[in-house]
């Protein structure tokens, strides 16, 4: 039977929706909040005083109304609360330091040693980011959480004996030949917690609650670069499946036999349209790829643009067999909206989204074909950043505050 809620827990799930919403809808006023969430003016109304006590809400700003009196706007105050994203990639480690209001105050980029880079490689790069992007963000106190998003999968364990929630954390990065690795052993540090998810998700997080997916209850949003992965909303919620696996697109297969993947299996989507795939191909057709696989997509994009066969022919087949593999997807989910994104998927929605929507319909069924708009992801190359830092502001938004840590007064921080 249902644990009937208390007052004291209609009080924190209030305050969490009325804090998420601010959050995500940038600015509101009481009336409308009241309307979005369907709580009356009087309980929005005493949890904003609260979020505003401790700092992390200021308004009432007054607009003009037509007629009558001026209408107050509400926002989340951006120094109430700071929150670091850490997208770790094939190519090296991004770290954001970004503000209540979701503005990236300050950012990093480490390169890492290789791109089969070890946890401890990553571990090194990672600390040394975060101290740099905190102190180039002003070092303020109030930083609540870092969240990653990391290639593999992402699983919470559980463990009775671990002490706090990342202790629990295991990363399955086959494509990168790691063991089983603990958060921990990406980041040992104890000065704020951590939140760990896979890169695709956090992108698809990103995507949902301010990019082309905002509002969709129903999209697949696809982080293509060296990998490949994809994040599935359905119903509003990111499907996870029964241990948070579910998206792993770019291992399902498009031939027996194949070339082989980075994960070790053969006839792998990834084996052929992830980004080192492309130059590889590229290069097996007589071209001459860089050593950067983002360069080298660069450079075969323009060598086609520019007439050379050889390039428009890998173009082409890349183009023809991502839309197979996004075909099936469209198949299996029937989504409404596919988001292209990654460094790989926004080169290639530049280059030809009108071409790989036309391929992915032409290889699904012609009901589902019909039901969906291919779109490029919106917020860029730092969605991950972004995303990764939402891990640790939605345990910001659902832990009341006295159970974290008391904010400075806002008149001691402006």
């Amino acid at each position: 039977m249902p644990k009937e809620l208390t007052t004291g827990d209609l009080r924190r799930r209030n305050r969490a929706r009325v804090l998420r919403a601010l959050i995500s809808e940038g600015e509101s006023t009481r009336a409308e909040l009241s309307r979005l969430l369907r709580l009356s003016l009087a309980t929005v109304t005493n949890v904003v005083n609260d979020l505003t006590l401790e700092g992390l809400v200021h308004g009432p700003s007054l607009i003009p109304s037509d007629g009558g009196r001026p209408t107050g706007t509400l926002k989340a105050r951006p120094e109430g609360a700071y929150f670091v994203g850490a997208d770790v990639g094939e190519h090296g480690v991004t770290v954001e330091l970004f503000d209540l209001s979701l503005r990236p105050v300050s950012r990093v980029f480490k390169n890492l040693p290789s791109r089969m880079a070890a946890p401890s490689d990553i571990s090194r790069a990672l600390s040394a980011a975060v101290d740099e992007v905190i102190n180039l963000g002003g070092s303020p106190t109030n930083v609540f959480g870092i969240g990653l998003g990391v290639p593999g999968i992402v699983e919470t364990e559980l463990d009775p004996s671990g002490s706090d929630a990342a202790s629990r954390i295991a990363i399955y990065a086959q494509s990168l030949n790691w063991p089983r690795t603990g958060l921990h052993d990406i980041y040992p540090r104890a000065d704020f917690p951590v939140f760990a998810d896979n890169g695709a998700k956090t992108l698809t997080a990103a995507e949902s609650w301010f990019g082309a997916a905002k509002g969709i209850d129903n999209a697949l949003v696809v982080l293509l670069g060296r990998g490949i992965g994809l994040g599935i909303i359905n119903g509003g919620q990111i499907l996870r499946g029964s241990e948070s696996s579910a998206g792993e697109w770019g291992h399902t297969k498009v031939s027996l036999g194949g070339p082989q993947c980075n994960c070790g299996k053969r006839g792998c989507l990834e084996a052929y349209v992830g980004g080192g795939a492309i130059a590889r191909r590229w290069s097996e057709a007589g071209g001459s790829p860089s050593m950067d696989e983002e360069k080298s997509l660069q450079d075969l994009l323009t060598a086609a643009q520019t007439g050379d066969a050889i390039a428009i022919g890998v173009v082409e087949e890349t183009i023809e067999i991502l839309g197979l593999g996004l075909s099936n997807m469209v198949n299996l989910f029937n989504p409404k909206l596919l988001v292209l994104g990654g460094w790989a998927g926004l080169q290639l929605a530049e280059y030809g989204l009108i071409q790989i929507s036309e391929a992915t319909r032409r290889h699904s069924l012609d009901r589902p074909a019909g039901q969906f708009e291919l779109v490029s992801a919106k917020l860029g190359h730092d969605a991950v950043a972004l995303g990764a830092a939402l891990l640790a502001i939605e345990n910001f938004i659902q832990i009341p505050l006295p159970e974290t840590k008391q904010l400075t007064p806002a008149k001691e921080l402006t």
